[in-house]
């Protein structure tokens, strides 16, 4: 086996593991070592490993065609754009092929949305531990000095408020701004969810000063909440939403709905050599098709509900090590206290055959699939707890 390091650039601490195959909620590396997938890649395999739905859509579409241009039509875009829409805001559709491109084409929207105002509304405000890609544009927009500082100068006219504080965006919002862009829930600042008041008078701002209102749905959205969409939890309804992640279950491809008011772009304006490519979208009505009914989603509530009780009370067990859990559905986070690390202990979890994903504020992700099964939530609990004994022991 040749070493990555020869010719990969280092631009990811990764686990000192190979993986080779999973099938549900299980992974397998090259040793043939069994692991709980509870990363799903990070929020993107909805369904599980090789998902047989999945599957038989891989194969039918790619015995069809995989792949034309924009230039021409494609039933399997059209079927796609038409669920998202309407299961959605209703809006017009956009076809990419990752979070930060979704976010990018918002941007662009925005800014035209502005101008076609006033040539000097242009401004597009975000959250102070925002994440919103790493691509130029998107960069600009995530609110993390800790990912711009090489990169400066970065895209101007962006500025940054405090999540889930209302006095400071109001402070910030002016006839300048065309747009405000946020997550419902933080998810690589440690899974911060924002307050339905807060949402809700973002939209009164917005409203008040006529500026879009993008929700960033790349990682909370597809029915990770336990609701289709994450702003249906909140009640509270975007002009914009950018999706990615579980959208295609492990095929890439994103997309942005933009309503009637900000349905912008003409040709000309924007464009993807590779979205809504009819591979991708074949996918991803497979997965939408499988997630969006009523059933499935209260399981993933119900999944979420007994994880998240049971981490409350590991919490409590051992409140020496733990600080808080956090989350809605399946998209959920548990805080460790500061002389603790969480990425350290994610690597005792994937020693012990559990893989959980690190994020900022010293918080790990559970991020299982949605159609995970109770034994194996009860299981990945087993292993979290027995790792939190060990760690207690090393310290006592």
């Amino acid at each position: 086996m040749f070493d990555g390091n020869d010719y990969l650039m280092n631009t990811y601490n990764r686990y000192p593991v190979i993986l080779e195959k999973g099938k549900g909620a299980k992974i397998w590396d090259i040793s043939g070592k069994e692991y709980l997938d509870f990363a799903s890649g990070i929020a993107v395999n909805t369904l599980g490993h090789s998902h047989p739905k999945i599957v038989d859509a891989i194969k039918t579409q790619s015995e069809k065609l995989i792949h034309c241009s924009n230039l021409y039509w494609n039933e399997p875009q059209i079927e796609l754009a038409k669920i998202i829409s309407e299961k959605s805001i209703g809006g017009k559709v956009f076809f990419v092929n990752s979070g930060t491109e979704a976010n990018e084409t918002a941007i662009k929207i925005a800014r035209k949305f502005g101008k076609k105002q006033n040539t000097s509304k242009f401004k597009i405000l975000s959250a102070i531990d925002s994440f919103h890609g790493r691509t130029l544009g998107s960069l600009s927009a995530t609110g993390q000095p800790k990912y711009q500082e090489s990169f400066k100068p970065l895209v101007e006219g962006f500025e940054y408020f405090e999540f889930n504080n209302i006095e400071d965006i109001s402070k910030k919002i002016s006839e300048e701004v065309c747009a405000v862009i946020l997550e419902p829930i933080q998810g690589e600042s440690g899974i911060i969810p924002a307050e339905k008041d807060f949402l809700e008078s973002v939209r009164e701002l917005c409203n008040k000063y006529n500026a879009l209102l993008i929700f960033d749905e790349v990682q909370c959205g597809i029915g990770r909440t336990g609701e289709l969409f994450a702003y249906q939890a909140y009640m509270v309804e975007p002009d914009v939403i950018t999706l990615a992640k579980g959208l295609g279950g492990g095929i890439p491809i994103g997309a942005v709905v933009a309503n009637k008011k900000a349905d912008v772009l003409e040709p000309g304006d924007h464009g993807s050599t590779f979205g809504g490519n009819p591979f991708a979208c074949s996918v991803a009505v497979t997965v939408l098709n499988e997630i969006s009914n009523e059933f499935f989603l209260k399981g993933v509530k119900a999944a979420g509900e007994y994880l998240k009780s049971n981490l409350e009370i590991l919490i409590q067990k051992f409140s020496q090590v733990l600080k808080e859990v956090r989350g809605l559905g399946l998209m959920i986070g548990v805080e460790f206290k500061e002389n603790f690390s969480a990425k350290d202990f994610s690597k005792k979890c994937l020693e012990n055959g559990l893989l959980l994903v690190p994020a900022g504020n010293n918080t790990l992700r559970f991020l299982p699939p949605l159609n995970v099964r109770k034994n194996e939530l009860e299981s990945a609990l087993e292993i979290f707890e027995s790792c939190l004994k060990e760690i207690t022991k090393e310290v006592s």
